[in-house]
Protein backbone atom coordinates (compact mmCIF):
# COMPACT_ATOMS: atom_id res chain seq x y z
CA UNK A 1 0.00 0.00 0.00
CA UNK A 2 1.34 3.41 -0.94
CA UNK A 3 1.95 5.63 2.09
CA UNK A 4 2.30 9.40 2.18
CA UNK A 5 4.10 11.82 4.47
CA UNK A 6 2.41 14.84 6.00
CA UNK A 7 2.47 17.64 3.40
CA UNK A 8 3.39 20.29 5.95
CA UNK A 9 6.31 18.17 7.13
CA UNK A 10 7.41 17.61 3.52
CA UNK A 11 7.73 21.37 2.99
CA UNK A 12 9.01 21.98 6.53
CA UNK A 13 6.35 24.58 7.41
CA UNK A 14 3.88 24.98 10.26
CA UNK A 15 0.22 24.09 9.77
CA UNK A 16 -0.68 27.78 10.06
CA UNK A 17 1.94 28.87 7.51
CA UNK A 18 0.95 31.68 5.17
CA UNK A 19 0.73 31.14 1.38
CA UNK A 20 3.92 33.16 1.00
CA UNK A 21 5.78 30.96 3.50
CA UNK A 22 4.59 27.85 1.68
CA UNK A 23 5.71 29.23 -1.68
CA UNK A 24 9.11 30.22 -0.27
CA UNK A 25 9.66 26.75 1.26
CA UNK A 26 8.63 25.08 -2.01
CA UNK A 27 11.04 27.13 -4.12
CA UNK A 28 13.92 26.43 -1.77
CA UNK A 29 13.31 22.66 -1.66
CA UNK A 30 12.52 22.36 -5.38
CA UNK A 31 15.83 24.07 -6.17
CA UNK A 32 17.67 21.78 -3.75
CA UNK A 33 16.18 18.47 -4.97
CA UNK A 34 15.71 19.14 -8.69
CA UNK A 35 17.07 16.02 -10.47
CA UNK A 36 19.13 18.19 -12.83
CA UNK A 37 21.04 19.58 -9.84
CA UNK A 38 20.84 16.82 -7.25
CA UNK A 39 22.27 13.48 -8.38
CA UNK A 40 21.36 11.49 -5.25
CA UNK A 41 19.33 8.36 -5.99
CA UNK A 42 16.30 9.61 -4.03
CA UNK A 43 16.32 13.19 -5.36
CA UNK A 44 13.69 12.57 -8.05
CA UNK A 45 11.27 10.92 -5.63
CA UNK A 46 11.80 13.73 -3.12
CA UNK A 47 11.22 16.32 -5.86
CA UNK A 48 7.91 14.70 -6.83
CA UNK A 49 6.85 14.58 -3.17
CA UNK A 50 7.63 18.30 -2.77
CA UNK A 51 5.60 19.16 -5.90
CA UNK A 52 2.66 17.09 -4.72
CA UNK A 53 2.67 18.80 -1.30
CA UNK A 54 2.83 22.26 -2.87
CA UNK A 55 0.05 21.47 -5.33
CA UNK A 56 -2.30 20.77 -2.41
CA UNK A 57 -1.17 23.41 0.10
CA UNK A 58 -1.03 26.22 -2.47
CA UNK A 59 -4.68 25.70 -3.40
CA UNK A 60 -7.03 27.12 -0.70
CA UNK A 61 -9.80 24.57 -1.37
CA UNK A 62 -7.48 21.57 -1.46
CA UNK A 63 -5.66 22.81 1.63
CA UNK A 64 -8.94 23.15 3.54
CA UNK A 65 -9.93 19.62 2.55
CA UNK A 66 -6.50 18.29 3.52
CA UNK A 67 -6.55 20.06 6.90
CA UNK A 68 -9.89 18.47 7.72
CA UNK A 69 -9.59 15.03 6.17
CA UNK A 70 -5.86 14.56 5.53
CA UNK A 71 -4.84 12.58 2.45
CA UNK A 72 -8.39 11.27 2.22
CA UNK A 73 -9.40 14.81 1.29
CA UNK A 74 -7.12 14.97 -1.75
CA UNK A 75 -6.86 13.14 -5.04
CA UNK A 76 -4.28 10.91 -3.38
CA UNK A 77 -6.89 9.48 -1.01
CA UNK A 78 -6.53 5.77 -0.29
CA UNK A 79 -10.31 5.59 -0.76
CA UNK A 80 -10.35 6.71 -4.39
CA UNK A 81 -11.19 10.07 -5.95
CA UNK A 82 -11.08 12.08 -2.77
CA UNK A 83 -13.38 14.57 -1.09
CA UNK A 84 -13.61 17.35 -3.69
CA UNK A 85 -17.02 19.02 -3.74
CA UNK A 86 -17.72 18.28 -0.08
CA UNK A 87 -18.86 21.83 0.63
CA UNK A 88 -22.53 20.99 -0.04
CA UNK A 89 -24.84 18.05 0.16
CA UNK A 90 -24.84 17.72 -3.63
CA UNK A 91 -21.22 16.57 -3.60
CA UNK A 92 -21.89 13.36 -1.69
CA UNK A 93 -22.04 11.29 -4.89
CA UNK A 94 -18.28 11.52 -5.31
CA UNK A 95 -17.73 10.86 -1.61
CA UNK A 96 -19.79 7.69 -1.74
CA UNK A 97 -17.94 6.64 -4.85
CA UNK A 98 -14.72 7.09 -2.93
CA UNK A 99 -15.85 4.90 -0.04
CA UNK A 100 -18.18 2.45 -1.73
CA UNK A 101 -17.65 2.74 -5.49
CA UNK A 102 -16.28 0.20 -7.90
CA UNK A 103 -17.34 -3.35 -8.50
CA UNK A 104 -19.84 -5.23 -6.34
CA UNK A 105 -17.06 -7.33 -4.88
CA UNK A 106 -14.92 -4.27 -4.14
CA UNK A 107 -17.85 -2.55 -2.43
CA UNK A 108 -18.38 -5.49 -0.09
CA UNK A 109 -14.75 -6.32 0.63
CA UNK A 110 -13.26 -4.78 3.79
CA UNK A 111 -10.21 -2.64 3.07
CA UNK A 112 -7.34 -1.90 5.41
CA UNK A 113 -6.83 1.73 6.38
CA UNK A 114 -3.91 3.80 5.12
CA UNK A 115 -0.62 3.95 7.01
CA UNK A 116 0.55 7.22 8.54
CA UNK A 117 4.12 8.48 8.86
CA UNK A 118 5.67 10.79 11.44
CA UNK A 119 9.21 11.51 12.64
CA UNK A 120 10.72 12.44 15.99
CA UNK A 121 14.12 13.76 17.06
CA UNK A 122 16.02 12.22 19.96
CA UNK A 123 19.46 12.75 21.44
CA UNK A 124 22.50 10.50 21.00
CA UNK A 125 22.14 9.19 24.57
CA UNK A 126 18.42 8.49 24.09
CA UNK A 127 19.31 6.39 21.06
CA UNK A 128 21.68 4.36 23.25
CA UNK A 129 19.40 3.86 26.26
CA UNK A 130 15.94 4.26 24.70
CA UNK A 131 13.25 6.75 25.70
CA UNK A 132 9.55 7.52 25.50
CA UNK A 133 8.08 10.34 23.44
CA UNK A 134 4.62 11.78 22.95
CA UNK A 135 3.64 13.05 19.52
CA UNK A 136 0.58 14.58 17.94
CA UNK A 137 -0.99 12.70 15.04
CA UNK A 138 -3.74 14.08 12.82
CA UNK A 139 -5.88 11.26 11.46
CA UNK A 140 -9.39 10.30 10.33
CA UNK A 141 -11.70 8.64 12.85
CA UNK A 142 -15.34 7.62 13.03
CA UNK A 143 -17.52 10.68 13.62
CA UNK A 144 -17.94 11.25 17.35
CA UNK A 145 -21.49 12.52 16.86
CA UNK A 146 -23.17 10.00 14.55
CA UNK A 147 -20.75 7.10 15.26
CA UNK A 148 -20.30 6.53 11.54
CA UNK A 149 -24.02 6.25 10.83
CA UNK A 150 -23.88 9.48 8.72
CA UNK A 151 -27.37 10.54 9.82
CA UNK A 152 -28.20 12.85 12.70
CA UNK A 153 -28.40 10.87 15.98
CA UNK A 154 -31.92 9.57 16.55
CA UNK A 155 -32.73 9.39 12.83
CA UNK A 156 -32.49 6.41 10.52
CA UNK A 157 -31.12 5.90 7.04
CA UNK A 158 -33.75 5.23 4.40
CA UNK A 159 -33.72 2.19 2.18
CA UNK A 160 -32.94 3.18 -1.40
CA UNK A 161 -36.17 2.97 -3.43
CA UNK A 162 -34.32 2.46 -6.71
CA UNK A 163 -32.51 -0.75 -5.74
CA UNK A 164 -34.67 -1.72 -2.73
CA UNK A 165 -31.62 -1.59 -0.49
CA UNK A 166 -29.49 -4.01 -2.51
CA UNK A 167 -27.11 -1.40 -3.91
CA UNK A 168 -27.47 -2.95 -7.37
CA UNK A 169 -29.76 -2.42 -10.30
CA UNK A 170 -30.47 -5.34 -12.63
CA UNK A 171 -31.48 -4.72 -16.21
CA UNK A 172 -32.54 -7.48 -18.61
CA UNK A 173 -31.33 -7.13 -22.19
CA UNK A 174 -32.44 -9.22 -25.13
CA UNK A 175 -29.93 -10.30 -27.77
CA UNK A 176 -29.71 -12.86 -30.55
CA UNK A 177 -28.14 -15.21 -28.01
CA UNK A 178 -30.97 -14.84 -25.54
CA UNK A 179 -31.63 -12.70 -22.51
CA UNK A 180 -28.76 -11.26 -20.47
CA UNK A 181 -29.03 -9.60 -17.07
CA UNK A 182 -26.75 -6.62 -16.57
CA UNK A 183 -25.91 -5.85 -12.92
CA UNK A 184 -24.84 -2.24 -12.27
CA UNK A 185 -24.20 -0.09 -9.22
CA UNK A 186 -27.27 1.84 -8.17
CA UNK A 187 -26.84 5.44 -9.32
CA UNK A 188 -28.99 6.88 -6.52
CA UNK A 189 -27.36 5.32 -3.44
CA UNK A 190 -23.97 4.63 -5.10
CA UNK A 191 -24.15 0.97 -4.11
CA UNK A 192 -24.73 1.52 -0.40
CA UNK A 193 -28.37 0.53 -0.41
CA UNK A 194 -29.30 3.32 1.99
CA UNK A 195 -29.84 7.04 1.71
CA UNK A 196 -28.95 9.79 4.16
CA UNK A 197 -32.18 11.53 5.09
CA UNK A 198 -30.83 13.92 7.73
CA UNK A 199 -27.05 14.29 7.34
CA UNK A 200 -25.04 14.59 10.54
CA UNK A 201 -24.27 18.25 11.22
CA UNK A 202 -20.79 17.43 12.52
CA UNK A 203 -19.41 15.34 9.63
CA UNK A 204 -21.87 16.44 6.90
CA UNK A 205 -23.02 12.89 6.38
CA UNK A 206 -19.56 11.41 5.79
CA UNK A 207 -19.46 9.33 8.96
CA UNK A 208 -15.84 10.34 9.66
CA UNK A 209 -14.01 13.37 11.04
CA UNK A 210 -10.44 14.64 11.21
CA UNK A 211 -8.98 14.75 14.73
CA UNK A 212 -5.66 15.34 16.49
CA UNK A 213 -4.50 12.59 18.87
CA UNK A 214 -1.57 12.47 21.30
CA UNK A 215 0.17 9.10 21.08
CA UNK A 216 2.99 7.78 23.26
CA UNK A 217 5.93 6.19 21.44
CA UNK A 218 8.44 3.93 23.17
CA UNK A 219 11.81 4.16 21.45
CA UNK A 220 13.82 0.96 22.10
CA UNK A 221 17.37 1.10 23.45
CA UNK A 222 20.04 0.83 20.77
CA UNK A 223 17.99 2.43 17.98
CA UNK A 224 20.04 4.08 15.22
CA UNK A 225 19.38 7.12 13.07
CA UNK A 226 16.82 6.40 10.35
CA UNK A 227 15.17 3.46 12.13
CA UNK A 228 11.38 3.11 12.23
CA UNK A 229 9.02 2.18 15.05
CA UNK A 230 5.69 0.67 14.02
CA UNK A 231 2.56 1.37 16.07
CA UNK A 232 -0.04 -1.12 14.89
CA UNK A 233 -3.59 0.13 14.46
CA UNK A 234 -2.73 3.81 14.97
CA UNK A 235 -3.20 4.76 11.31
CA UNK A 236 -6.29 5.65 9.28
CA UNK A 237 -9.50 3.66 9.82
CA UNK A 238 -10.40 0.79 7.54
CA UNK A 239 -13.27 0.86 5.07
CA UNK A 240 -16.30 -1.43 5.36
CA UNK A 241 -15.08 -2.93 8.61
CA UNK A 242 -11.47 -3.33 7.48
CA UNK A 243 -8.60 -3.06 10.01
CA UNK A 244 -6.90 0.23 10.80
CA UNK A 245 -3.59 1.10 9.20
CA UNK A 246 -0.35 1.52 11.14
CA UNK A 247 1.62 4.53 12.28
CA UNK A 248 5.31 4.45 11.34
CA UNK A 249 7.56 6.74 13.37
CA UNK A 250 10.96 7.53 11.86
CA UNK A 251 13.68 8.08 14.45
CA UNK A 252 16.20 10.85 13.87
CA UNK A 253 19.12 10.51 16.29
CA UNK A 254 21.13 13.65 16.93
CA UNK A 255 24.92 13.81 16.72
CA UNK A 256 27.14 13.99 19.78
CA UNK A 257 29.96 16.43 20.39
CA UNK A 258 32.61 13.67 20.51
CA UNK A 259 30.92 10.23 20.48
CA UNK A 260 30.11 8.37 17.24
CA UNK A 261 28.10 5.20 16.64
CA UNK A 262 29.45 2.22 14.71
CA UNK A 263 26.64 -0.30 15.04
CA UNK A 264 26.54 -1.35 18.69
CA UNK A 265 29.95 0.20 19.40
CA UNK A 266 30.68 3.79 20.37
CA UNK A 267 33.82 5.46 19.00
CA UNK A 268 35.69 8.29 20.73
CA UNK A 269 39.11 9.91 20.18
CA UNK A 270 41.29 10.58 23.24
CA UNK A 271 44.24 12.97 23.09
CA UNK A 272 47.46 12.35 25.06
CA UNK A 273 50.89 14.00 25.02
CA UNK A 274 54.33 12.56 24.19
CA UNK A 275 55.14 11.73 27.79
CA UNK A 276 51.91 9.83 28.35
CA UNK A 277 52.44 7.90 25.11
CA UNK A 278 56.02 6.97 26.06
CA UNK A 279 55.59 6.24 29.78
CA UNK A 280 51.98 5.09 29.83
CA UNK A 281 49.32 6.54 32.10
CA UNK A 282 45.92 6.00 33.69
CA UNK A 283 43.39 8.54 32.48
CA UNK A 284 39.71 9.39 32.92
CA UNK A 285 37.76 8.69 29.72
CA UNK A 286 34.17 9.86 29.08
CA UNK A 287 31.49 7.25 28.32
CA UNK A 288 27.70 7.46 27.97
CA UNK A 289 27.54 5.98 31.51
CA UNK A 290 29.88 8.62 32.92
CA UNK A 291 33.70 8.86 33.22
CA UNK A 292 35.74 5.67 33.75
CA UNK A 293 39.45 5.07 34.27
CA UNK A 294 41.48 3.64 31.38
CA UNK A 295 45.03 2.37 31.56
CA UNK A 296 47.21 3.48 28.64
CA UNK A 297 50.20 1.13 28.10
CA UNK A 298 53.71 2.54 27.70
CA UNK A 299 55.04 3.22 24.18
CA UNK A 300 51.58 3.32 22.64
CA UNK A 301 51.41 4.60 19.06
CA UNK A 302 49.07 7.29 17.78
CA UNK A 303 46.02 5.69 16.16
CA UNK A 304 46.06 2.66 18.43
CA UNK A 305 42.61 1.67 19.75
CA UNK A 306 41.74 0.50 23.24
CA UNK A 307 38.47 -1.21 24.14
CA UNK A 308 36.10 -0.61 27.05
CA UNK A 309 33.90 -3.73 27.26
CA UNK A 310 30.16 -3.20 27.63
CA UNK A 311 30.31 0.60 27.37
CA UNK A 312 28.69 0.83 23.95
CA UNK A 313 25.04 0.95 22.85
CA UNK A 314 22.46 -1.67 23.77
CA UNK A 315 21.97 -4.28 21.09
CA UNK A 316 18.64 -3.64 19.38
CA UNK A 317 18.33 -7.25 18.20
CA UNK A 318 20.26 -9.17 20.79
CA UNK A 319 21.42 -9.26 24.38
CA UNK A 320 23.85 -6.98 26.17
CA UNK A 321 25.77 -3.99 24.90
CA UNK A 322 28.54 -3.22 22.48
CA UNK A 323 31.91 -1.74 23.45
CA UNK A 324 33.44 1.71 23.48
CA UNK A 325 36.45 2.00 21.21
CA UNK A 326 38.95 4.62 22.41
CA UNK A 327 41.33 5.76 19.67
CA UNK A 328 44.54 7.27 21.03
CA UNK A 329 45.75 10.45 19.37
CA UNK A 330 49.25 11.61 20.36
CA UNK A 331 49.40 15.39 20.10
CA UNK A 332 52.38 17.59 19.22
CA UNK A 333 52.93 20.75 21.32
CA UNK A 334 52.14 23.96 19.49
CA UNK A 335 54.94 25.81 21.37
CA UNK A 336 57.79 25.01 23.81
CA UNK A 337 59.51 27.13 26.44
CA UNK A 338 63.31 27.09 26.78
CA UNK A 339 63.33 24.43 29.47
CA UNK A 340 61.14 22.14 27.39
CA UNK A 341 63.26 22.71 24.31
CA UNK A 342 66.39 21.73 26.26
CA UNK A 343 64.75 18.58 27.59
CA UNK A 344 63.62 17.55 24.11
CA UNK A 345 67.15 18.11 22.74
CA UNK A 346 68.59 15.88 25.45
CA UNK A 347 65.93 13.28 24.77
CA UNK A 348 66.52 13.44 21.00
CA UNK A 349 70.20 12.60 21.51
CA UNK A 350 69.25 9.36 23.22
CA UNK A 351 66.55 8.27 20.77
CA UNK A 352 67.19 6.37 17.61
CA UNK A 353 66.00 8.19 14.50
CA UNK A 354 63.37 6.19 12.55
CA UNK A 355 64.81 4.62 9.37
CA UNK A 356 68.48 5.00 10.39
CA UNK A 357 69.13 1.59 11.87
CA UNK A 358 71.69 0.57 9.20
CA UNK A 359 73.41 3.97 9.23
CA UNK A 360 72.19 5.08 5.81
CA UNK A 361 69.01 6.88 6.92
CA UNK A 362 65.77 7.19 5.00
CA UNK A 363 67.11 9.13 1.98
CA UNK A 364 70.16 6.87 1.81
CA UNK A 365 67.88 3.87 1.40
CA UNK A 366 66.01 5.59 -1.46
CA UNK A 367 69.27 6.35 -3.27
CA UNK A 368 70.37 2.74 -2.82
CA UNK A 369 67.10 1.48 -4.25
CA UNK A 370 67.58 3.51 -7.47
CA UNK A 371 71.14 2.19 -7.89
Amino acid sequence: MVTKSDYYEVLGVARNASPEEIKKAFRRLAFQYHPDRNKNHDAEARFKEINEAYEVLSDPNKRTAYDRFGHAGTSGSPYGRGFEGMGGFGGFGDIFDAFFGGSTRARRTPQRGADLHQSINISFEEGVFGCERELEVRRTEVCSRCRGNRNEPGTKLASCPTCNGSGEVRRAQQSIFGQFVNVATCSQCRGIGQLVTSPCAHCRGLGVERVMRRISVKVPAGVEDGSQVRLSGEGEPGVRGGPKGNLYVKIRVGQHDFFERDGDNIIVDYLINFAQAAMGDEVEVPTVDGPVMLKIPACIQSGKSLRLKGKGAYRLKGVGRGDQIVTIVVTTPESLNKREQQLFRELAETLEKPGSKDGRGFFGKIKGAFR
